[in-house]
């Protein structure tokens, strides 16, 4: 935190929903240097199990602590009601971070009201990193998903994307549960790849400007991660051929790029002409005209291995419009959206709700 305060750069990382408190959780015990975490969401059960330093119960009178019923009308709503907390959150960033899984009710809703705020009021470097649904989820979510993305799109700089059907590829024999903490996982390496990119000391640094340079109206962007060690013949080469085939950057062409940021971090035996050298060959596989930027830092617990991560801007891919073209959506929000996008009918509509707990013990979740 020392660093980044040095340097006055404010960056903020906020979960929204179930899954996006889950990265959140990552983060926490990863240790992301330099920025401040807080998770929200409308299940108040769940948010007991987020360890952020702040959490705020959002919707208390819309949802009543129990969850957006796979609404996300519901979970804008919950938002709204609590637009003066996140602002308050919010206020003074440099960088924020936007996280959640897309196609439930919480993170698809609330993402995007929050994203605004970042961008419109708080005028900070805003980036949604989120998961899409497997394809195993059905129609209805993916649906869901489609429209809570082409919303969110529309008021981040950029939107990393992450299709959770992509890691099968890389973990094709994990259970599903297993499968949703590696989507955690990599959501949390993006996030703490580009913070620490910024925050901490290294051989090559970056700054904001530097960042701003590729995020700053980098459209839809995707993933890739490659790691090689000292057994490997050329470990640079290997590590970025793994990042650049990886299965998380989809069907994308890197030749339509429009930018490219790369991190490469190595044990005490890494060079700065390797970390040079990924960097290069990164920028002859991407279109010549795209921005790419790269910095390296040390990590001892990696003797004799190289990580790289790669974030690809501007690219064009099914995930900017989705099968049939952009969504029309009316009044700016989701409460205009067909019922059936929501899988289920509301509980708030089959019956009356019951009276929810007052969370008061400790716990008003903003805190």
């Amino acid at each position: 935190m020392e660093f980044a305060k040095k340097l006055d750069v404010c960056i903020k990382i906020i979960g929204c929903g179930g899954g996006g408190s889950n990265t959140i959780n990552r983060c926490v015990d990863a240790g992301v240097d330099g920025a401040q975490l807080c998770a929200i969401n409308t299940d108040a059960k769940h948010l007991l199990t987020i360890r952020a330093p702040r959490k705020i119960l959002i919707g208390k009178s819309t949802t009543r602590g129990m969850g957006a019923g796979a609404l996300p009308e519901n979970g804008e709503a919950a938002a709204r009601e609590n637009d003066a907390e996140i602002r308050d959150f919010l206020s003074q960033s440099n960088i924020v971070f936007v996280t959640a899984g897309m196609g439930g009710g919480t993170g698809t809703g609330a993402a995007h009201y929050v994203a605004s705020i970042a961008k419109e009021q708080i005028r900070a470097l805003t980036i949604g990193v989120v998961t899409f649904p497997f394809k195993a989820e059905g129609t209805v979510r993916a649906e869901n998903a489609m429209l809570g993305l082409n919303k969110l799109r529309h008021v981040c700089d950029t939107t990393i994307v992450v299709p959770n059907d992509k890691l099968l590829e890389l973990v094709p024999k994990l259970p599903v549960d297993a499968a949703f903490k590696v989507a955690d996982e990599v959501l949390m390496q993006t996030i703490k790849g580009l913070t620490e990119i910024i925050t901490k000391p290294g051989l090559v640094n970056l700054d904001y400007a530097d960042i701003q340079t590729v995020m700053k109206e980098g459209g839809v962007a995707f993933v890739g991660i490659g790691e090689a060690n000292e057994d490997d013949d050329d470990r640079v080469k290997a590590a970025v051929h793994e990042a650049l085939s990886s299965p998380l950057l989809g069907e994308i062409d890197l030749k339509d790029a429009k930018g490219c940021l790369i991190r490469v971090v190595g044990g005490p035996d890494m060079s700065v002409s390797e970390a040079q050298r990924a960097a290069q060959i990164v920028n002859e596989s991407v279109n010549e005209r795209a921005r790419i930027i790269w910095g390296c830092s040390i990590d001892e617990e990696l003797e004799g291995t190289i990580k790289i991560l790669l974030i690809v801007t501007g690219a064009q891919s099914q995930y900017m419009y989705g099968k049939g073209g952009a969504p029309t959506v009316q009044g700016g929000g989701f409460e205009a959206a067909p019922r059936k996008l929501g899988g289920q009918p509301s509980p708030r509509e089959e019956q009356p709700m019951r009276q929810a707990p007052a969370y008061d013990d400790g716990i008003d979740f903003v805190r």
